[in-house]
């Protein structure tokens, strides 16, 4: 058990029978020390869940606090949730640095998870230590001031959870003992998905017809077969398995610090497509009149292995774009050229994949299927983007039951009832 130390005052002890002298109501006589009026007056000594002694000092006047903290101590320590005061002297950024190594073996991923670190977070919490994190006040006035700079919610959210979850490693640590993100008082942000349009097949066809003929097959691939961009610029006719009539998903292209690569798809999961006979026809069409060109780039990261792939969509001599430059450049010029208004969150490839979605739901696909062939690992993600999408089951359900019931009944033979 701990004890309260007061640095400034101890009993007086007799000198010539060293016993302590005692007041007139049996209170030991107290008299100052060496240490009177230097430094904090009470010292808490305690011995920790490791058996090593600690010591944490109060001030003048603050007896009771240094009780109180002794007690809580104690209380901690045959709980299993002691943490060391000194811990939480630790910076959020120092915990936050920690764990980021760790999130991903994706190094765009880590990319994406630093620059929200960078820009959102480290300015206002980077450099407190946990003793200031771990109040619930200094997460609400951060919280303000992503309201103040006009963040969407959905990005509100993501840096929310990348705090919530170093909190949750700080806890992890024994740094501080709870999660200030996960109190009442705490408000979390809510994402907010918007509704999926789905374009018209005229518009699906203005913007192909647009498109640089060397692009052209990028429509098919998205609204034919569901791919993303990434997915689409990586995409090689030497994955179509013609026997088995599929498009392998196999990888895509993305960049990471300036440096363009080839990688797994989203999610590191690489999945097989239905090719129907139009789209394979498609792609057999396009290499007669843009042969597929060998590009050679780092695997996985960008000081990765080289591997070369036959693409299908490249640019005049072989030229690879970036995903946005690709968007700028190639995709919003075609809607230019269409003589069609770019709509922003809308009008973007990933379009295609909405609308190979749309049609695969309105001709009896299931959730089920179309998570597996988008390569989404929850088939409930896929539902909550593409609920709406869902044929109206009322008429189906009305067709049943007049299957059924509403067939004329014989009674007893005598007829129709």
């Amino acid at each position: 058990m701990g004890h309260v130390e007061d640095r400034w005052y101890r009993a007086k002890r007799d000198k010539a029978t060293d016993e302590v002298v005692l007041n007139g109501r049996g209170k030991p006589v107290m008299e100052p020390t060496e240490l009177h009026g230097k430094g904090l007056r009470y010292r808490v000594r305690y011995v920790d869940p490791d058996g090593a002694e600690r010591s944490t000092s109060f001030p003048d006047r603050q007896k009771k606090r240094a009780d109180d903290f002794l007690i809580e101590v104690e209380s901690h320590k045959r709980q299993g949730t002691y943490v060391d005061p000194r811990a939480a002297k630790k910076t959020f950024r120092q915990q936050g640095d920690t764990w980021l190594k760790v999130q991903s073996d994706d190094p765009a991923t880590r990319e994406a998870l630093r620059s929200r670190l960078d820009q959102q977070i480290y300015p206002v919490l980077g450099d407190k230590p946990f003793t200031v994190i771990e109040q619930p006040a200094t997460i609400r006035e951060w919280l303000g001031k992503l309201a103040d700079a006009g963040l969407s919610e959905n990005y509100k959210t993501v840096c929310f959870t990348i705090v919530s979850s170093i909190c949750d490693s700080a806890v992890d640590d024994k740094i501080i003992r709870r999660n200030p993100c996960k109190v009442k008082s705490v408000p979390r942000p809510v994402s907010r998905s918007p509704k999926v349009v789905v374009w018209p097949e005229a518009r699906l066809r203005a913007v192909e017809s647009a498109l640089p003929g060397r692009f052209r097959i990028a429509t098919k691939l998205g609204a034919g077969a569901g791919l993303r961009q990434g997915e689409i610029l990586g995409y090689s006719p030497d994955d179509i398995d013609r026997d088995a009539q599929e498009f392998r998903v196999e990888r895509q292209i993305k960049t990471v610090k300036g440096v363009m690569m080839f990688a797994l798809p989203k999610g590191g999961k690489t999945r097989a497509v239905p090719a129907a006979d139009s789209m394979i026809t498609a792609v057999d069409g396009h290499l007669e009149r843009y042969p597929a060109v060998p590009v050679t780039l780092p695997w996985g990261r960008p000081d990765g292995p080289p591997v070369t792939v036959r693409l299908l969509a490249t640019g005049d001599g072989g030229r690879l774009y970036r995903g946005d430059t690709f968007t700028k450049v190639v995709w919003q010029n075609a809607f230019r050229s269409a003589g069609l208004e770019y709509r922003n969150r809308i009008d973007g490839m990933h379009a295609l994949r909405h609308f190979f979605a749309s049609m695969l739901l309105a001709n009896g696909c299931s959730i089920k299927e179309l998570a597996e062939f988008l390569g989404h690992s929850d088939p409930g993600f896929t539902l909550k983007i593409y609920t709406h999408l869902v044929p109206d089951s009322y008429d189906r359900a009305r067709t049943a039951v007049d299957g059924v019931l509403g067939r004329p009944v014989l009674l007893d033979g005598l007829g129709t009832a």
